[in-house]
């Protein structure tokens, strides 16, 4: 079974602007609404692709309350912990070419004693064998660790984990103290960006080629990592494993809008993890259905069928190991 955590998920307005222009008043337009957040993105995609899962994390007030509402109504199962805190309103607004801007609330509060209530949760769904994708920001009352204690204690108990975390909260758990057993402890999965992979090497401000982003990658591998798909945005992605990396190049499309893009390269993956996909057909459907993510509005996941004309377009190329 495949669980997505969303620890600070949100509803998610995302509207249209011809030119987005500060300090001055931007009149929006084909506003729409969305349960948000990087988990629940996930799950609505692999629903899409025509697979299953359970969407679980915080929600609170009368905004998580509309949030649940949403996702059900997307006939996604979910379990979410109660909170007393709000759950936050996000707004995206796109501009005629494409361009995003993103007004991100900081989320709610969460107790000791919700989190505790989670942790409960998450063993209860059962761990051995199965799959939780822990993904996006962390809300206030969390400490910067909190991946790294959940890929411990769910890694410690058989399950899978796939993380996709920026800044400290994906740099501790890279560091997990029981990396010294190989992996143990550690995410199975990650799927940094360009700029968030060069930041865990302190290289954010410098020029880099393929070759030393391919170079970090196995970094992470000799870590304990079994895949780092380094999203490359229009360029495409690199795929890293021990079996070697694959190059995918970006897919000429029209962008509407690419938040999401990044969870429904997840949510391909996992999915077909779960369906014992060889390794390329991962990578190539994880390419077309994040590809199809940049062509729909919001964070609405794109349909089976045109992810499935995408994938005709998608070219994998491997990189000998040797040529690094």
């Amino acid at each position: 079974m495949i669980i997505t955590v969303t620890l600070n998920p949100a509803l998610d307005k995302t509207a249209r602007v011809e030119i987005m222009q500060p300090n001055t008043l931007n009149r929006l337009s084909d506003v729409r609404v969305d349960a948000g957040g990087k988990g629940v993105n996930v799950s609505a995609m692999i629903s899409a692709l025509g697979g299953n899962s359970l969407a679980t994390g915080f929600a609170g007030g009368g905004a998580g309350e509309e949030l649940l509402s949403r996702i059900a109504g997307q006939g996604l199962a979910h379990d979410f912990v109660r909170i007393k805190s709000v759950t936050r309103t996000n707004l995206k607004v796109v501009d005629s070419k494409g361009a995003l801007t993103e007004l991100n609330e900081p989320g709610p509060e969460i107790t000791a004693e919700e989190y505790s209530a989670l942790e409960k949760k998450l063993l209860g769904f059962g761990t051995n064998g199965n799959t939780f994708v822990l993904s996006g920001s962390l809300p206030r009352g969390l400490k910067s660790d909190t991946y790294k204690k959940l890929c411990g204690l769910l890694r410690q108990n058989g399950a899978a984990v796939f993380l996709d975390a920026d800044g400290p909260a994906l740099e501790l758990a890279l560091n997990s103290d029981t990396s010294a057993l190989h992996g143990v402890g550690l995410p199975n999965f990650i799927k940094p960006n360009r700029y968030e992979l060069l930041k865990l090497f302190s290289m954010e401000d410098q020029e880099t080629s393929e070759k030393i982003l391919a170079r970090l990658c196995l970094q992470l591998l000799d870590k304990g990592v079994e895949l780092v798909s380094l999203s490359l945005g229009a360029e495409g992605a690199l795929f890293a494993r021990a079996e070697g990396i694959w190059r995918c190049p970006g897919l000429p499309i029209r962008v509407q809008s690419s938040v999401g893009a990044g969870d429904s390269m997840v949510a391909a993956l996992v999915y077909g993890f779960e369906k014992g996909l060889g390794m390329e057909e991962c990578f190539a459907l994880a390419m077309a259905a994040s590809a199809g993510a940049c062509t729909t509005e919001g964070t609405r996941p794109p349909s089976r069928n045109l992810v499935d004309e995408y994938l005709k377009q998608v070219s994998l190329q491997k990189i000998v190991y040797g040529n690094l």
